[in-house]
């Protein structure tokens, strides 16, 4: 098939649709497979945007996919060839010390806030390190891959803390888990909250910021060699939601977002297989952008590098649920997370890890069933 007649100028991204539970069956070439997991997908979504304008979204067969975008100028040919072949790269495992993390299948990151006012779960764990260790522990147990610690709100309007505090917070809870042999990720956008965290033993560095709150960050994490999970926010001041400008589309956006702090990383000596993303679910975005980006979840995939969900408890899941509060939207949590693990996404950020865990265990055995035609 041709495509329509694109300006060599506009921005083009590419979603795995028409997703099939297995490529048995099916004519060689018509089926491909998303990074490493169980996910197969016949069709690519192929959307152009020139400027804030779509000028086109059509829909390929996989098995003609090569000879449409053989129709592009040059440039967009190869970003087409270069977004495909992303989508279907191994995502290399996370070697954390004696540690590893797989992404065959998708996996849990458990949270655990050491914070007043965090919006769900604020003091639960506050003042007795102990005691938050201790709820890391049974989230381990119950099958979290990764315990991400915080100690400072991202809510908004949250108010921004000195450092020395946000270090005196988490620094005893993440020597208790990794003393134990618990991997431990840190949530912080502070520099020296990072180099605390790394030298209590904390493996993995998530920033809300994608490493532009401090100018020093970038060059602590390269130092350290570390994984950083990357995380769209609009603003990279002191409130991660301040949006003035919204969005055009906002998959393409945060995409595009994504893609440029990727190229920083690298360029600044971080390793592309250490690198994750996350899209910002509810970070400076309303009920209709947090849709699109759960539908269009898949598209990520085009950036290569695993891809981080976070859904938990969020404020869309209010929004269609009545008002229910934070803590009585287990459901909807659920439910987005058994649906980013449908776009392929490598992990989910929870707070309820046991009934996570446990959906994606179902998750896993229906993928494991429709690859072997059972």
């Amino acid at each position: 098939m041709s495509l329509p007649t694109l300006p060599p100028h506009v921005r083009l991204y590419l979603k795995p649709v028409w997703f099939v539970p297995s490529p048995i069956g099916l004519p060689d070439g018509s089926a491909a497979r998303m990074a490493n997991g169980l996910i197969w997908f016949q069709g690519y979504e192929l959307t152009a945007y020139d400027g804030a304008r779509r000028i086109a979204r059509v829909t390929v067969p996989v098995s003609e996919l090569n000879a449409a975008i053989a129709t592009l100028p040059d440039p967009l040919a190869q970003r087409a060839q270069r977004l495909a072949a992303n989508i279907s790269a191994l995502r290399p495992p996370l070697r954390l010390g004696d540690r590893t993390i797989r992404f065959d299948a998708p996996q849990v990151m458990a949270i655990l806030n050491v914070t007043p006012d965090s919006f769900s779960d604020g003091g639960k764990h506050m003042d007795d390190p102990q005691a938050a260790a201790d709820a890391g522990f049974a989230m381990a147990a119950a099958g979290a891959a990764l315990i991400d610690v915080g100690g400072e709100s991202t809510r908004p309007k949250a108010p921004k803390i000195w450092e020395g505090d946000e270090i005196a917070r988490i620094a005893p809870v993440i020597e208790r888990l990794v003393a134990a042999g618990v991997p431990v990720s840190v949530d912080t956008r502070k520099a020296a909250v990072m180099e605390a965290a790394l030298g209590a033993g904390a493996k993995i560095i998530n920033d809300v910021s994608a490493l532009q709150h401090e100018p020093r960050s970038l060059d602590v994490v390269a130092r350290a060699g570390c994984p950083i999970i990357l995380m769209h926010a609009p603003s990279a001041g002191d409130d991660p939601h301040v949006n003035p400008d919204g969005y055009g589309d906002v998959v393409a956006d945060v995409f595009d977002y994504l893609e440029t702090r990727i190229a920083a990383c690298e360029a600044a000596g971080i390793a592309r297989d250490r690198i994750m993303v996350d899209p910002g679910l509810g970070f400076g975005k309303g009920l209709a952008d947090n849709l699109a980006l759960v539908n269009g979840l898949a598209t990520f995939q085009g950036l290569g590098v695993a891809l981080l969900f976070a859904g938990s408890r969020k404020r869309l899941i209010g929004a269609l649920s009545n008002e229910a509060p934070a803590t009585e939207r287990l459901g909807g949590s659920i439910a987005l997370a058994f649906r980013a693990a449908e776009q392929g996404a490598q992990m989910v950020r929870v707070h309820d890890v046991r009934e996570s865990v446990q959906a994606l265990h179902l998750w896993r055995g229906l993928a494991d069933a429709g690859l072997s035609g059972i």
